[in-house]
């Protein structure tokens, strides 16, 4: 008796731990298969002969990922560059406010601007300044980006500055806060004509841009030019709001997402009925390209310079969940009559062809426009 208990006992077990091994390999089996980039991470991190950099490893990976898509105009952002991205989105920064170049021979750091009504301004920098030291070290040799980074800090925090003003050293404190980085800026030209210089179509554009044109007009402007050159582009929504305080009623731009559904943005009546000129080149991107294709299908504006760059997919962006970031093409742009840009751009209403150094101190800043070839071809196609 005992031992046919024992038995159906054992086969009872048996039959238990035949299930349970069936049920483990069938959970096995039923698991997933690693992805590649799965298995080669651990493959590096397991067996590869030094100690590796995964955060590095990972950022190189996500940036190659996205470049395989053959997309021009999308990108990777690195957790350690994304407060920096979204510096230049929001036309902002945390700093005191000024521009600096490097001086020749490791001179120092000239300072070529300081930002109005900032808190280097406030301070008492002034244009022409030549940085020396910062919080008592000699930054003379060292790069434009490791003086910008001792500089900038955390908002409301001080930092301590030494320049030379006329052979005279001065230690200048001064309070990091928040700076503004002008989008829209203007001046009067010969013969009543505004110019309006576009820097990006990003945050506090519209605004800015179109109190440029109405204090250009309080003061006598008759004509406007706008110039885009080496603008990146930016936001739609922001263009679209120029557009529509520009242009007459009708149709000022069109998105299509990668579903397939279509918006379209529209003007009312109100418009600005003077003769406008903008100038383009080749460093002329996205919203900047649309910008002057609306003008000109509105026969509202004369195109003058070079063909632009032709990016017609717009981004949208993505935060990952360790801070780095995806600008990912998610749809198309048209102009209001439907045409798309990528890969044409605009062709000019007018060529405007420059050498080399000019071109550089187009990009640089550093042509006065009243020898800039593109403004005076503008004049001059304007009847001044």
């Amino acid at each position: 008796m005992k031992k046919n208990l024992f038995v159906a006992a054992s086969y009872v077990l048996v039959a238990a731990l035949s299930s349970f091994c069936s049920l483990f390999l069938y959970s096995c089996l039923a698991l997933p298969p690693q992805s590649k980039l799965d298995e080669l991470s651990q493959l590096i991190e397991e067996r590869y002969v030094e100690e590796p950099d995964m955060a590095a490893l990972e950022d190189a990976a996500a940036s190659a990922m996205v470049k395989a898509t053959a997309d021009r105009w999308s990108y990777y952002i690195s957790a350690a560059d994304y407060d920096k991205h979204m510096e230049q989105v929001e036309n902002a920064y945390v700093g005191v406010g000024i521009t600096i170049q490097k001086a020749e021979e490791d001179a120092g750091f000239l300072i070529i601007a300081v930002a109005a009504g900032g808190p280097a301004e406030e301070a008492g920098f002034l244009p022409g300044d030549l940085l020396i030291a910062v919080e008592d070290e000699d930054v003379r040799g060292w790069s434009t980006t490791e003086v910008s980074a001792v500089v900038k800090g955390e908002e409301g925090t001080f930092v301590q500055m030494t320049v030379l003003r006329q052979g005279d050293h001065r230690n200048i404190t001064v309070e990091r806060r928040q700076v503004l980085t002008p989008v829209a800026e203007y001046e009067m030209l010969e013969g009543n004509v505004g110019l309006v210089t576009i820097v990006n179509f990003d945050e506090r554009c519209a605004q800015e841009t179109i109190d440029a044109i109405e204090t250009l007009r309080k003061n006598g402007a008759q004509k406007l030019i706008f110039d885009v050159r080496h603008n990146p582009g930016g936001y739609a929504h922001e263009m679209v709001e120029i557009l529509d305080y520009l242009l007459p009623e009708g149709d000022l731009f069109r998105m299509v997402d990668s579903r397939g559904r279509e918006s379209v943005d529209t003007s009312d009546a109100n418009c600005l009925e003077i003769p406008m000129a903008v100038l383009v080149n080749s460093g002329s991107y996205s919203a900047a390209e649309f910008f002057a294709a609306a003008l000109q299908e509105y026969d509202a504006a004369l195109i003058l310079g070079e063909p632009t760059s032709g990016k017609g997919y717009y981004q949208n962006t993505f935060r990952l969940s360790d801070g780095s970031a995806v600008a990912l093409s998610v749809g198309k742009y048209y102009t209001p009559q439907g045409k798309s840009l990528e890969g044409v751009g605009i062709q000019p209403d007018i060529q405007v062809e420059v050498d080399e150094e000019t071109a550089n101190a187009i990009y640089y800043g550093t042509l006065e426009s009243a020898r800039d070839p593109y403004i005076l071809r503008a004049l001059e196609a304007m009847g001044n």
